[in-house]
């Protein structure tokens, strides 16, 4: 893979031929922004959504794809691995492009998920290798997105609405099974 453009609180740098990562890290890392770094070059903020790449990650700020810039976006595919990455209207600008939006409740749940295997581990007082939870995150992250595609590829649906629709599925299932509501 090749990372054109990234951006934090100050700034953005765009490199066509790829930005090599390791050194923008140790750079960042050295002096706190990505903003100067000599092997790329300043874009603004808001023209990083107008960048022609294949995958654009908003992974730090909720609301960062807006009405404004969604337009813009040039990227056939958006992995949302912040919160809220996208507003409504924007989603709405998206899917009448025909961009494909993994959305946040499915693209970042990894962290919740080890949470929960974590939870798991500590009830049956066994704990597992690194190794192990790594294979039941995979599975339980696989699974989600194969069964969220399918209902957005089937429904011809967003994968957004998908996920929403099989979450509201479960949570009414797993209520009436617990009785919930006679």
């Amino acid at each position: 893979m090749r990372v054109v453009a990234v951006s934090d609180a100050r700034g953005a740098l765009f490199r066509e031929s790829g930005i090599p990562i390791p050194e923008l890290t140790e750079y960042a890392a050295r002096h706190g922004t990505i903003q100067g770094f000599p092997e790329a070059e300043a874009l603004e903020r808001e023209a990083l959504f107008a960048v022609d790449c294949d995958v654009l990650v908003p992974a730090a700020m909720e609301q960062a794809i807006t009405a404004e810039n969604a337009p813009h976006i040039r990227a056939s595919l958006i992995v949302e691995g912040a919160n809220l990455a996208t507003t409504r209207e924007a989603d709405r600008i998206l899917e009448e492009k025909g961009i494909t939006v993994v959305p946040d409740i499915l693209a970042n749940a990894g962290g919740v998920t080890v949470s929960y295997l974590e939870w798991v581990q500590g009830r049956q007082e066994y704990y597992w290798s690194e190794e192990h939870v790594v294979r039941e995150l995979e599975q339980v992250m696989l699974r989600a997105f194969e069964e969220v595609h399918y209902l957005s590829t089937t429904q011809k649906i967003s994968m957004r609405t998908a996920a929403h629709q099989l979450a509201v599925q479960r949570v009414a299932e797993a209520m009436q099974v617990r009785g919930i509501f006679p």
